[in-house]
């Protein structure tokens, strides 16, 4: 895939996209690229975690935000700043494999690319 090209979802009906609703079309490039940036991971794994169950929670972070009269860039960063200002606790690490003590959004981003590459090994 070209780096310069953002992925678009592959699941409409629900993760991030369908959480987001009529704002899916204008949240997710905003979201894959900002989420890209903050964790350093390929906008593939952003795109596969956006896709998943873990997409539609992040979603519902950003809907906070717009009800709070947010800017869609602004109610993304904010969901942005608090996945990261969460960490990995023991439970959640055992529960998923994810390392202890890593920010939520690193981990989960990392976790969904891992699981999509175990199903299409």
């Amino acid at each position: 895939m070209n780096s310069n090209t953002t992925p678009t979802t592959q699941n409409e009906a629900w993760g991030f996209w369908g959480t987001m609703g009529g704002h899916a079309c204008v949240a997710w490039p905003i979201a894959i690229t900002q989420i890209a940036d903050v964790t350093g991971e390929p906008l593939e794994s952003v795109q596969i975690f956006l896709d998943s169950k873990q997409g539609r929670h992040f979603a519902d972070a950003v809907q906070d935000g717009l009800a709070s009269h947010l800017t869609m860039d602004a109610a993304i960063a904010q969901a942005i700043a608090k996945w990261m200002d969460w960490k990995i606790g023991r439970i959640t690490s055992r529960e998923t494999g994810i390392p202890r003590g890593l920010p939520y959004l690193t981990g989960f981003v990392i976790q969904a690319q891992i699981i999509e590459d175990a199903q299409t090994a």
